[in-house]
């Protein structure tokens, strides 16, 4: 009798030869980091002092989602790090993701976490269990026993809940918390605006330098692609594919990661299909599954009335096309018809306003303030920054 497991999977991938290299955290080797040139470089000008043991400048960096922010910094850092140890200075950096560890007391112990050699400190950093001035306290033992120059990555650092870790680190040195050790902060924000509500003391001690990465245009975003081609096998790619995705991306959002996620899509589409090619118009059904699957990540762990305050935005968004926006009186309306029909109490207008504002924190919607005279006086406005479709078919999904 055949072995059943025969039919049910293919020991060989028609179409991948190493999909790694189209996953989002992959971090691609040297020549791999296509269009970002000059960000790099300015970004290695910053922090040069720090393979000479100096201190490095601190530096915070804007730019969209997927503009290569997080990718150039681990680059840069890892860089410095290998030429500071060819020149006989111990540095190395620590990542913290922000929208993940939101809390100083999570922060400092990532970064305490990352940095440490229990067998040399013999110090220990557990997950939880110690107050925040004690990790802080093991922290500064680490970095004085193991390294001369450290770099603390804060990425998304506008979702932390407070400025307090960024007045710790900023000025360690000048504190006399680190003796030995050189400390640099290189922040990463999604927001532009993040700056002006920053600790003024905070804003002198981190913004010595600032980058602002633009999106990626379509030459760009055609590189980054062609430079990772090599995630399919030979003579998979139609021709017109990549540029396809890129013409696609660059006039959507310019953003890579979007455009990476697209072309994998397309080759998964190609997979199920049964395709022995990744045909141009597998493009359009993978842009639509990689909007849908990125949306549906950003609404996880949300509450009901979070979602029914954006399906109302979509309801109105897909019947008024030509709108650009409406008032929160207009959405708190279609709101209290979704609770209705959902068999739930609406929430206050007052509750739905904050639920609209964190909406527009997670770049989901815009806001807009407008005045309506002396009549109406003023007036804010929404506006559904992703697909309505797609938002909607996603939040269906989700109350079925």
């Amino acid at each position: 009798m055949p072995n059943a497991s025969d039919d049910l999977f293919t020991r060989e991938d028609p179409i991948f030869a190493n999909k790694e290299l189209l996953e989002i955290n992959h971090l691609p080797g040297e020549g791999r980091i296509v269009g970002r040139d000059d960000e790099i470089s300015s970004l290695a000008t910053a922090v040069n002092p720090a393979i000479f043991g100096q201190s490095p400048s601190n530096v915070l960096i804007y730019g969209k989602t997927g503009t290569g922010k997080s990718l150039c910094a681990k680059y840069v850092s890892q860089r410095l790090v290998d030429t500071a140890e060819e020149e006989g200075v111990k540095a190395t950096f620590a990542y913290v993701d922000c929208a993940q560890d939101t809390t100083e007391t999570q922060a400092v112990q990532t970064i305490a976490d990352s940095v440490n050699d229990t067998a040399i400190t013999g110090i220990k950093v557990p997950d939880k269990g110690l107050s925040t001035s004690t990790y802080y306290k093991r922290l500064w033992r680490i970095l004085d026993s193991l390294y001369d120059v450290v770099l603390i990555i804060l990425d998304e650092i506008d979702k932390l809940s407070d400025d307090d870790i960024l007045m710790q680190l900023s000025r360690a040195g000048e504190a006399g918390k680190i003796a030995g050790c050189k400390l640099g902060v290189i922040g990463i924000s999604n927001k532009i605006q993040y700056k002006d509500r920053m600790d003024e003391r905070v804003k002198s001690s981190l913004c010595e330098r600032e980058f602002v990465f633009p999106p990626y245009d379509a030459n760009q975003l055609r590189d980054i692609m062609d430079a990772r081609s090599d995630a399919f096998r030979d003579d998979v790619l139609d021709p017109s594919t990549i540029p396809r995705a890129a013409a696609l991306a660059a006039r959507e959002h310019g953003d890579a990661r979007k455009a990476i996620d697209i072309l994998r899509y397309a080759g998964e589409i190609a997979q199920s299909m049964g395709a022995s090619t990744v045909k141009e118009n597998f493009v359009t059904q993978a842009r639509q599954r990689a909007e849908t699957d990125r949306f549906r990540e950003l609404i996880r762990g949300s509450t009901p009335h979070s979602r029914y305050v954006l399906q109302a935005l979509a309801i109105l968004s897909l019947s008024n096309q030509q709108q650009d926006g409406f008032r929160t009186s207009r959405v708190y309306e279609v709101y209290e018809n979704i609770c209705r029909q959902q068999g739930s109490d609406s929430l206050s207008l007052r509750r739905v306003r904050d639920l609209l504002k964190e909406h527009a924190f997670l770049d989901i919607i815009e806001q807009s303030k407008h005045s309506g005279g002396s009549a109406e006086g003023s007036y804010t406005k929404h506006q559904l920054l992703e697909d309505p479709d797609v938002v909607k078919d996603v939040l269906t999904e989700n109350t079925d």
